[in-house]
């Protein structure tokens, strides 16, 4: 039977050595409260330690004091697992600086392996991950040079076909966020973004012996309608209840409270944006490239669109009159919506449905999006992209190795070069007034995000579209197949590329 505690309370379940899994989504849905009451307890007490924390998509405010950013930087985690580190800002600087273990897999394969524990089998196979920097005869998962654990990422063969295993440590202690508890016990989810893996994570847990803490804003009477509810009561050992501001009627408009016609859209966006401080790419540059991107959109396509450069797609979809005849979705679950960006990434303005995280990346990894739209850090003459991990900085890969695993057109949407790139455009023409000091496109990538042989063997149509031309994936290595009006094909593309391209 689950008790009623308070924040401090419900962190004395948590032991040292425990694997806590955490579900969150980059900077949303955190158990705020708690992650803090196990900062106060370790300070007061030293404990618990020597902990390992598993999470999906990461967990983070955005903010260095706040969250789990202080019991991790103070020496209580001695191992994490995530997705992605973006939004834990000191985190993602001590992870380079080998004061403890930290590895990077795909955020599906997390979100499998963590489904697959609760359903009592050690781990779960994927394609997802194969000739990427993951792959143990690349790289491995390992981030860091002490982060040498050699169980997490294994190559397999299974009836002559070559699949990653990802096996996760045991998990001891659920830490999920939730909207209400009602009277038995079971968790509604009603104000939030989405639920990502808490059922499964909760599952594991208890098959492993462990316990379930469950923050919610409310404590309600009445029982929640059974499809409403989804934590069963009987799973959850301690319900810790922090009040919360209201919403506000922009960030009400993601959780589904209610209705918004897709006409409607950019009006939330702008309010959602203004609220979180966030602003999307707006420059000429990325028009450029967004304009050109669009064009890969067909009526009726299921699609992913990446932040930065990529979400310019959406605006020039909606000017082309193509946004309402696709379908969008974002890696949280959210699907047939629009997503939203900044600190709210992972939520959807006006989404049709939103299921639980491991059933999108069932989509993704099969096959199940027509196209994607994709940013990038580097790109070599292989066709490859490193998207997670630039000089002396790591965000991590995300649900970006899932995403462009398999889906039938992948498009890179990125600037020739970085650091001082200016360009004008007048009547359809383009000018490079001042090239930028990093070139993007490099002899080889820092770390692969994405395999180029890969795409091939499966058959993808792979884009790069910049701001000046537009590449191609072959067999034979890349391929120039449009030079934008006013580009000097030489001065301006091949004479500045340190690899042949064929044109």
């Amino acid at each position: 039977m689950y008790k009623i505690m308070s924040p401090a309370e419900a962190v004395g379940i948590i032991k040292d050595g425990d694997c806590i899994c955490v579900n969150s989504f980059v900077g949303i849905e955190n158990p705020v409260e708690i992650h803090e009451a196990i900062y106060e307890r370790f300070k007061e007490t030293g404990s618990p330690k020597n902990l390992t924390i598993i999470s999906s998509a990461g967990f983070g405010l955005w903010d260095e004091d706040r969250n789990a950013e202080s019991y991790i930087r103070e020496g209580a985690v001695d191992k994490l697992i995530c997705g992605h580190f973006g939004a834990m800002l000191s985190t993602k600087k001590l992870v380079l600086e080998d004061r403890f273990e930290a590895y990077n897999l795909p955020l599906g394969c997390i979100s499998h392996a963590i489904r697959a524990q609760a359903g009592g089998i050690p781990g779960a196979l994927s394609k997802v991950g194969l000739d990427i920097f993951v792959d143990p005869r690349i790289e491995g998962p390992g981030i860091n040079n002490i982060s040498n654990d050699k169980e997490l990422v294994k190559l397999v063969d299974v009836d002559g076909e070559e699949f990653l295993y990802y096996k996760l440590p045991k998990i001891d202690i659920a830490l999920i966020k939730g909207t209400a508890a009602d009277r038995r016990g079971n968790i509604s989810f009603d104000d939030m973004y989405m639920s990502g893996d808490a059922l499964s994570i909760c599952q594991a847990a208890k098959a492993n012996g462990g316990k379930v803490i469950v923050q919610v804003d409310k404590l309600v009477r009445k029982p929640s309608r059974p499809r409403n509810a989804i934590i069963p009561g009987c799973l959850v050992d301690a319900i810790v209840v922090v009040e919360q501001e209201p919403l506000g009627s922009g960030y009400e408009a993601l959780t589904g409270s209610f209705e918004i016609p897709s006409g409607q859209w950019d009006m939330w966006v702008e309010i959602i944006e203004r609220l979180s401080s966030s602003h999307r790419q707006n420059s000429v540059v990325a028009d450029i490239i967004g304009k050109r991107a669009t064009k890969e959109l067909s009526e009726g396509d299921i699609v992913n669109i990446g932040i930065g450069i990529p979400e310019t797609v959406s605006k020039y979809a909606k000017e082309q009159g193509i946004l309402d005849k696709v379908t969008l979705t974002v890696e949280s679950g959210g699907v047939g919506g629009f997503p939203a960006s900044g600190p709210v990434f992972g939520a959807m303005i006006g989404a049709a449905s939103v299921y639980d995280m491991a059933n999108q990346f069932d989509l993704y990894n099969n096959g199940g999006l027509d196209i994607c739209f994709m940013g990038g850090l580097e790109v070599d003459q292989y066709g490859n992209v490193n998207a997670h991990r630039g000089e002396g900085a790591y965000a991590g890969i995300g649900g970006f190795a899932n995403i462009t695993a398999k889906t039938p057109t992948v498009v890179f949407c990125l600037s020739f070069t970085a650091k001082g790139l200016f360009v004008e455009e007048e009547n359809g023409k383009i000018e490079i007034v001042q090239e930028g000091r990093i070139p993007k496109f490099v002899e080889k990538v820092h770390s692969i995000s994405f395999s180029g042989k890969r795409a091939l063997q499966n058959g993808q149509k792979v884009l790069y579209v910049t701001e000046r031309c537009v590449f191609e994936l072959t067999k034979d290595g890349l391929k120039l197949i449009e030079v934008y009006p006013g580009i000097d094909k030489e001065r301006d593309i091949l004479s500045q590329l340190p690899f042949p391209v064929i044109s």
